[in-house]
């Protein structure tokens, strides 16, 4: 019956769970050298998918082998809490449609329900990942909404605040209507662009005081209209006035072919630089809003202007060369406007939803109903101007919110930031000192830092960290608490509201009083240190990524026991999908050690790619082509997961199908049929008694050889984290070395009662309980389950019990055995290969095999030279320097290779009549056969080889036999021989 792996696996978590083995590796490497991992936190919002198995089975093996060195390890778990993640799907619990919805149902409500969900998910997880066979400290996880890490977060900020870091910028902000939030630069992913068909317009703007000329601008977001303050041109291009049927339109020179296709001639041309002031009219110039900002501006409102290349780089491949500036709804348009003081027009409110003294639109939401503007411009025009040259769809790649995937807006508001002028180079030189796995981790991160701007920390929500930021509305001063303790000092009032204890049954972890979250640390108020004034914290929550970047702190005690955090850092490896970690987690890593230490956080940063569907695409629930982890594990098994992952390239995606696993299974299943073929062949009093092996095989020495080398080139692999490379390395062995060489060639070995059987065992039984040992952190379960089969008295209760088998204990490996070997295996692959081409059977002995090379290292060792003889299946191995081709098989046939061949082929007919008939190799049978005179008389003079290969006590030829047995007819030649067999 096959290995059925999630059936074996409970089995295997049960018996891990009633002998308490995690507990005793741990007890056995407390104290010893320490190595430091941090688990890079999951969030807690929704049961894992089976993406979510892949970084953990890195973060479990890595552990695990680490632990069969000796090591003492924390084994902390993280669950990442606070943020839109969680918010969004509360949101949809609650059904709720924006935050509205939420301060109406209540600030405090929603959050405790925020922390519910937290809890339900947290406890889910975990489930999953002991099932997938990841052993952690469960009951002692780190979460990201506790008191720790947000009072740590706190002390982080202060520092920041402290060291000119911190400050509050109006600036042109990616945002979310319907999160009704700021987006950060962090959090736009290249995958969060989606393609997206919207109308483009070209429109035309008739300049100030010509009564025929117009401005030809073209624009894909035509909700920005409205607050279109300028046009930008860019003072080195030609741009050419054409004149066509429509009227004489200014554009770039090299985009009129583009725009006009013919249909136009150049009547002028000059440089940008000549366009610089002009003034123009539009269609939104008499709603209130805009008319009040032309009246305060009337020299920059509605007037050509210079482009600045390094804030608004001009192309001419696509649009005019003239573009639409609306410095309130863009942010190189707010970049350009800032630099050149143009004033700007709030068209939008958080909701998107246009704001009052817009007249017919105001009411209506800009993405919603992205029709309005154009149908205004189309419609009657009450200046009598033809506002549209021309709509046209146009795909392009949109940014949309990384959590509810709504299309994003531009809005021009007040946010806090952590200044990266001063903080960009101590940073590259911190990503410098790390190491990088893949490689490319380093440029990534290196050109993230480059080009990134400053980090938006604030969010205008509810359920994350309590930003700290105390600002005075009297006098604008700010303040930033460092710590609870800090708070208490300062409060003048609401600390005894916070600090009281929450109703009972209300989600807590440790600490007393409520948790510093909205609304309950509200309740404090401080005095401004300059004018006196009572002063609120501000009611904006931080970025999620502080709370993830801030736990190599919060979570080894750097504010509690700097010798303990001291022991644990820097860590030795964090393990992360890399697509938005080099913006996110990995970035806010490295900053927040940079300020606060100075130092790297971790000395290697190891990533890997993204998981996505069979073919090749993302893998989504509206899809319906996501798969959850329940449904896998249960369907193929976590260890065959686990090899599926840690056999892959990190560097790339990995297409996750139950095709691709089972074939993984049929892998791993090659290596079930080994050591089940030597628990079938070997019972447990035969088992060696101690662990000491002296081959004298060629077979033996050289599997042990390969066995010693694929240890050191495992534990080689394993430090560098060049996990895929022991992984294939290891299968590779089980595959090719031990199974299709080792285990064919030594079969018969096993059936014979002798010395030379009891050393195989010997070998066999040392090479098997190695595999174990370094398959264990890979496939826990199944490594256990082998072990199990092979532990005889005295050894450890667990594989994972077990040290690391080191390379040196014996000592055995023989590169040049290895090579020779080498050389054996290429030669029977070309000499089979010939056969098969020729179409003669393996079965069929021959005469000879010649080797042309003179080079061999194989001439003169007997012993590699009768491995060739028995695969090959030839009487003789000659060197012969003349032949054409590396070798040449003599394929004429005696009549007494004939014989021999037809021999064969009736014993391997005989063998599988055997397993027809569901005997056990060991079983002892009674035979006969009966064929025509001449084959009777080739059975009569084979029989005592036929006896022995079927395991026969007696055979009876030519007698048909009358016991009521099974039979068969076989096929030999041309002949018709009638077998039957019975187990004795």
């Amino acid at each position: 019956m096959p290995y059925n792996f999630p059936e074996e696996e409970k089995k295997i978590l049960q018996f891990w769970d009633d002998n308490k083995i995690f507990e005793k590796l741990r007890k056995k490497n407390k104290g010893k050298k320490p190595w430091s991992f941090l688990d890079g936190p999951i969030t807690a919002n929704n049961p894992m998918g089976v993406h979510h198995a892949w970084g953990r089975t890195y973060k479990d093996l890595l552990q695990r082998y680490k632990a069969m060195q000796g090591f003492d390890e924390r084994y902390q778990n993280g669950f990442d809490c606070q943020g839109l993640w969680v918010e969004v799907e509360v949101e949809k619990e609650l059904g709720f449609k924006n935050k509205k919805d939420i301060e109406a149902y209540g600030i405090g409500k929603f959050v405790q329900k925020c922390k519910e969900r937290v809890l339900k998910y947290a406890g889910i997880q975990t489930a999953q990942s002991v099932r997938l066979g990841q052993w952690m400290d469960w009951e002692n996880s780190y979460y990201t909404m506790s008191d720790e890490n947000n009072y740590a977060i706190w002390h982080f900020l202060k520092k920041c605040w402290k060291d000119g870091y911190l400050y509050k910028g109006r600036d042109s902000v990616a945002w979310c209507p319907r999160c009704g939030t700021a987006i950060s630069q962090h959090e736009i992913l290249t995958e969060e662009y989606k393609e997206i068909v919207h109308d483009s317009i070209y429109f035309a703007l008739p300049i100030v005081g010509s009564k025929d000329e117009f401005l030809l601008v073209w624009t894909t977001t035509p909700w920005t209209l409205p607050a279109n303050i300028a046009v930008a041109v860019d003072e080195k291009i030609d741009y050419a006035l054409i004149e066509n049927e429509k009227g004489k339109f200014w554009v770039a020179k090299d985009l009129a072919e583009k725009i006009f296709k013919g249909s136009g001639k150049i009547t002028k041309t000059v440089k940008g630089k000549k366009l610089v002031g002009l003034k123009y009219d539009f269609a939104f110039d008499d709603l209130p809003k805009v008319k009040e900002v032309a009246q305060k501006n009337p020299q920059t409102f509605h007037t050509v202007v210079a482009t600045d290349d390094r804030l608004m780089p001009i192309n001419i491949e696509d649009g005019t060369g003239l573009v639409h500036t609306a410095v309130s709804a863009g942010q190189e348009d707010f970049q350009l406007g800032k630099k050149l003081g143009l004033p700007l027009i709030d068209v939008i409110g958080e909701d998107a939803v246009y704001l009052d003294g817009l007249g017919i639109f105001s009411g209506k939401n800009a993405k919603q109903d992205p029709k309005v503007i154009l149908d205004y411009l189309t419609g009657e025009d009450v200046k009598g101007a033809s506002w549209v040259f021309e709509i046209l769809p146009y795909k392009h790649k949109y940014p949309t919110c990384w959590r509810c995937k709504t299309e994003l807006v531009w809005r021009v508001v007040d946010e806090w930031y952590i200044s990266m002028e001063k903080l960009r180079k101590p940073l590259e030189e911190i990503v410098k000192k790390v190491n990088w796995i893949p490689a490319f981790g380093k440029e990534r991160e290196l050109d993230w830092l480059k080009n990134m701007h400053d980090w938006l920390i604030s969010k205008k929500r509810y359920w994350g960290l309590a930003l700290p930021i105390f600002e005075c509305q009297n006098c604008k001063n700010f303040e930033v608490i460092g710590s609870k303790e800090e708070l208490k000092k300062r409060a003048v009032e609401g600390w005894e509201e916070f600090a009281a204890m929450p109703n009972a049954g209300e989600p807590r972890l440790a600490g007393d009083g409520n948790s510093p979250h909205r609304p309950w640390v509200d309740a404090v108020k401080i005095k401004c240190k300059k004018c006196k004034k009572l002063v609120s914290r501000i009611k904006d929550v931080g970025n999620p990524w502080l709370d993830a970047g801030i736990v190599p702190f919060s979570t080894m005690k750097y504010f509690s026991s700097k010798p303990y955090w001291k022991k644990w850092f820097p860590i030795q490896v964090v393990a992360e999908s890399f697509p938005g970690q080099f913006k996110n987690w990995f970035y806010s890593l490295l900053v927040m050690s940079a300020v606060l230490e100075d130092a790297e956080p971790v000395k290697t940063i190891f990533g890997y790619a993204s998981v996505l569907d069979e073919k090749g695409e993302e893998m989504h629930k509206s899809k319906g082509n996501a798969i959850v982890f329940d449904e896998a594990v249960e369907k193929i098994g976590a260890d065959p997961m686990r090899w599926l992952y840690a056999r892959h390239n990190p560097a790339e995606n990995l297409n996750f199908g139950y095709a691709a696993a089972e074939e993984i299974k049929r892998k791993l299943l090659t290596l079930y049929n080994v050591y089940t073929f030597f628990g079938t062949y070997v019972k447990l009093k035969d088992f060696p008694k101690d662990q000491e092996i002296n081959p004298v095989n060629i077979l033996d020495k050289w599997i042990v050889s390969k066995m010693d080398h694929l240890i050191g080139t495992v534990e080689f692999a394993l430090e560098k984290y060049d996990i895929a490379k022991a992984v294939l390395n290891i299968e590779d062995f089980f595959i090719n070395d031990l199974s299709l060489w080792y285990v064919r060639r030594s079969r018969k070995r096993f059936h014979e009662e002798s010395t030379k059987r009891q050393v195989a065992i010997e070998t066999f039984y040392y090479v098997l309980i190695n595999t174990a040992k370094i398959i264990a952190p890979i496939m826990p379960f199944f490594a256990e389950a082998m072990y199990q089969q092979l532990k005889v008295k005295g050894m450890a209760e667990s594989v994972h019990l077990q040290p690391w088998p080191k390379k040196e204990d014996q000592g055995q490996t023989d590169l040049d055995l290895e090579q020779k070997m080498d050389e054996v295996r290429n030669i029977v692959t070309l000499a089979l290969a010939q056969r098969a081409l020729n179409g003669v059977k393996v079965r069929q002995p021959l005469a000879s095999l010649k080797i042309k090379s003179q080079k061999s290292k194989i001439k003169g060792a007997v012993d590699l030279l009768e491995l060739i003889k028995e695969e090959v299946n030839v009487k003789e191995v000659l060197f012969d320097d003349k032949i054409k081709k590396e070798i040449e098989l003599d394929r004429r046939l005696t009549p007494e290779l004939k014989e021999e061949g037809m021999i064969r082929d009736i014993i391997r007919q005989l063998q599988d009549f055997r397993k027809e008939q569901g005997l056990k190799p060991e079983d002892k049978i009674f035979a006969w056969l009966s064929g025509p005179n001449d084959l009777n008389a080739l059975l009569v003079k084979n029989k005592d080889l036929l006896a022995k290969e079927i395991r026969a006590k007696e055979i009876f030829i030519g007698d048909a036999g009358k016991e009521d047995v099974p039979e068969k007819g076989l096929k030999v030649e041309n002949d018709l021989l009638l077998i039957k067999i019975k187990k004795i």
